[in-house]
């Protein structure tokens, strides 16, 4: 039979995709269907029609899966966020641990022996809601040119109303419709994007689950807004009820707003300006204290993060006597938990206002024995390893470097990286195969590019050794996980290269 967009087709659900879409067959004819739970029989309209597979989305669930639960949000379906809060968080971690092992097979090219032999349970959370201390809500209006703020519905910019987001903490609601307010009284407009006119594009919000600290930034298409006096007045006078980690309250530390005059979907403005409070706010992880600004890369999830740096310590396996380069680095969050049980640790990051922040954090908890450098870690890796005489490149740790002091930045003992989404750059992978570490500890956001980069790093001579995923993302398809591989030879090839 010959399917064509707008049928209606009964569907068991027998799988799950990538992007958390159920995966049924109706007539032999493959269909992934949106909002469908693995167990399912659904009733789905076909909206996309390929030759030998098809997209649909739920009309009528007529046999609900015993893993289907009641989503928290009534926006769900619509907002592209939380793409399984139908599915029960025990079978959302099912899910999360095969897309790794699928991913580690299908793209690493890993055997199924390999890989369950490394593989460790996946680490959940003990509450998935309310867990993200960050949140960026666009502003806009909606059909009859009221004043809104939420987040874009799913694949489009088109914004659904909601300030109450189960996954942020409650604390944004009343940020939001105090921001909304001072809008409206204030005749403050709201960028839109056809026409690249009108000032408030993005309300960010930054919580310290700890310190009770909290950052409002207003990300503007301007250089000021009316009547900003009003704006901190307003945001001031929020009666917050609830206290951090560490019992003190609710507060808002740092107002400030983020000039963003583009024409692109890049959300924050380089440009920071302050109009009340501290530039940054504070926070603790892993028994360490950090300053964080509207720039910084801070995982959202500071729980599960204290269970990730806890893996990525465990696995390096530091005894004190160990040089460290920790690439992507941020802020210098894994830097510096990985100092207090290293001899030295050196940092990468490509944000200066991070390299910035990590400096201050270095000096704020009194650790010395760390270094960041500023620029892309791969760019600063084979420009710091081109700078370096012939006998500092290719000696070991008891050779020529070592005599001249290069050895340990060199050769290190570990290679932490963190990289974004899309892994780590060619040039440099290709120089940490160079750098020979006896270990490498890899932490991923996307297990599609991590698999890709550990088939690099294996070829290259290392050997994967345990692999554990983090769910720092309940109700979403995301999952964080860290791996670590030893070097088990070395590949020459990588000596030959001469790379700029």
């Amino acid at each position: 039979m010959e399917f064509k967009k707008n049928d209606i087709v009964t569907v068991t659900i027998e799988d799950i995709g990538n992007d958390g879409e159920g995966i049924g067959k109706t007539e032999g004819y493959t269909l992934f269907v949106k909002d469908a739970v693995i167990g399912d029989v659904v009733e789905a309209r076909i909206t996309k029609c390929k030759k030998n597979y098809g997209y649909a989305r739920v009309e009528k669930v007529v046999t609900p899966s015993s893993f289907r639960v009641e989503p928290k949000c009534a926006f769900h379906r619509q907002c592209g966020g939380c793409q399984i809060q139908a599915m029960s968080y025990a079978r959302q971690l099912v899910y999360k641990q095969d897309k790794i092992r699928n991913n580690l097979l299908r793209i690493g090219g890993f055997t199924a022996e390999q890989v369950d032999a490394v593989m460790e349970p996946i680490a959940g959370m003990q509450e998935p809601w309310h867990y993200r201390n960050k949140a960026q809500f666009p502003v806009g209006y909606d059909r009859e040119g009221n004043l809104i703020t939420g987040f874009y519905a799913g694949r489009t910019h088109n914004i659904i109303a909601n300030t109450d987001c189960a996954l942020g903490t409650v604390e944004n609601k009343l940020i939001l419709e105090a921001v909304l307010s001072y809008m409206r009284e204030n005749h403050v407009t709201a960028y839109r994007e056809n026409t690249g006119e009108g000032l408030v594009r993005h309300v960010l919000i930054r919580t310290g689950f700890t310190s009770g600290q909290i950052m409002v930034c207003l990300v503007v298409n301007g250089k000021k807004l009316p009547a900003e006096e009003k704006l901190t007045e307003a945001l001031l006078n929020i009666p917050f009820t609830s206290t951090g980690g560490n019992g003190q309250n609710q507060r808002i530390t740092s107002i400030s707003i983020s000039i963003n005059r583009e024409k692109s979907n890049v959300i924050m403005g380089k440009d920071i300006r302050v109009l009340w409070g501290s530039r940054c706010i504070q926070d603790t992880l892993c028994g360490l204290t950090f300053n964080i600004s509207p720039l910084s890369f801070y995982q959202v999830n500071p729980y599960q993060t204290e269970k990730l740096y806890g893996l990525a310590l465990e696995y390096a396996e530091l005894t004190g006597k160990e040089t460290v380069w920790d690439l992507y680095c941020g802020i210098g969050t894994i830097s510096l938990c990985m100092a207090k049980k290293a001899r030295q640790v050196y940092g990468v990051e490509v944000v200066p206002q991070a390299i910035e922040d990590a400096r201050e954090n270095a000096r704020m908890n009194q650790i010395g024995n760390v270094e960041f450098y500023e620029g892309k870690a791969e760019e600063v890796l084979p420009a710091f390893y081109a700078q370096a005489g012939p006998g500092e490149q290719l000696a070991g740790k008891e050779g020529n470097a070592k005599e001249s002091g290069c050895g340990d930045k060199l050769h290190p003992n570990v290679i932490v990286v963190d990289p974004p989404r899309k892994g780590c750059d060619e040039k440099c992978l290709e120089t940490m195969l160079r750098m020979k570490p006896e270990r490498i500890v890899y932490v991923s956001c996307d297990s599609a590019t991590l698999a890709r980069d550990l088939r690099v790093l294996c070829d290259g001579g290392y050997e994967l050794q345990r692999v554990r995923g983090v769910d720092q993302f309940g109700g979403t398809v995301h999952v964080e996980c860290v791996c670590l591989i030893v070097q088990t030879k070395v590949d020459t090839t990588y000596q030959s290269r001469n790379l700029p």
